[in-house]
């Protein structure tokens, strides 16, 4: 179990990163949820080891994440945002000379646990390929590598699937849920679907605040049988629903914009009830958050 207590950091300068995290997360797959700028990398990188939050504790079982640095980066897996390579070097070899420097000198040990590694995320027959010829999902993938090394008990993948494509994102995606069983996984994004596809359990976390917590279906059940959606052919009649509505989102179908707005009962005029997303839960969410 990661515990998280009322962590907080302000940068030089007055910005308010995290303003009193508190956040319990078991073994599997966690999605950290919020827009770019809301405090998920800070709060990353204070778990990695790589900022000092001004308050608060983090803790792994027993482990004091921010007070043991050097014990918690043998346990520690982590896939930033800005993931840099040795284009020059091969995929086999960076991955073998990262191995020892995570401490691992045996060399059957070693060789047996990268080319294990190389398999299990699709690269083995990519091995002696420069790194700067891998296009940015089998980047990523190699990235995943990485932090699977010395077998961590707590993996961190920071904004993992922007700018991959589709084919590339469900690879990605499907490696993540492979190794996301027993050990603490956190998965930041400010994409819904991956954490609707992947996580049992989430938080969502807007301008350093804690806005919600708890599984994915717990949080659609709030507004289940409450998201209504129409259709509609003119910006004036989108611009009135914005008006006397709660619009959570607006969509263009088909060159038309399907409104999507919260409601405790039927708006009528041609709304019809619709099943409620994450991304509803996503966007409602923070519209709340900006109003209040």
């Amino acid at each position: 179990m990661l515990s998280i207590q009322n962590l907080t950091k302000t940068y030089p300068g007055g910005v308010r990163a995290l303003r009193g995290i508190s956040l319990e997360i078991p073994p599997g797959m966690f999605g950290l949820l919020g827009p770019n700028g809301a405090g998920k990398s800070t709060l990353m990188k204070i778990l990695a080891t790589l900022l000092d939050p001004d308050t608060g504790s983090a803790h792994l079982d027993s482990l004091d994440l921010i007070a043991n640095k050097n014990t918690t980066r043998q346990l520690l897996g982590y896939l930033p945002q800005e993931f840099g390579v040795y284009p020059k070097m091969s995929a086999i070899d960076l991955l073998s000379h990262l191995a020892v420097m995570k401490g691992i000198t045996n060399r059957s040990e070693r060789k047996e646990l990268v080319e294990g590694l190389l398999q299990q995320t699709n690269l083995w027959d990519l091995r002696k390929k420069n790194l700067g010829g891998f296009s940015g999902g089998m980047k990523q993938r190699f990235g995943i590598a990485q932090a699977l090394l010395a077998n961590p008990k707590l993996i961190i993948v920071d904004e993992p699937t922007a700018g991959l494509d589709p084919a590339e994102r469900n690879r990605f995606l499907n490696l993540l849920s492979s190794i996301g069983q027993n050990v603490v996984v956190i998965l930041s994004t400010h994409i819904v679907d991956d954490v609707s596809e992947l996580c049992s359990r989430m938080a969502m976390i807007s301008n350093g605040e804690l806005l919600i917590e708890g599984s994915p279906a717990q949080t659609l059940e709030t507004i289940k049988g409450r998201v209504w959606t129409k259709i509609v052919k003119t910006d004036a009649e989108r611009e009135a629903i914005e008006k006397s509505l709660h619009v959570i989102s607006t969509h263009l179908v088909g060159g038309l914009h399907a409104v999507r707005v919260y409601s405790e009962s039927s708006p009528g005029d041609g709304f019809t009830a619709i099943d409620a997303d994450l991304e509803d839960v996503y966007f409602l969410t923070l519209s709340r958050h900006e109003r209040n």
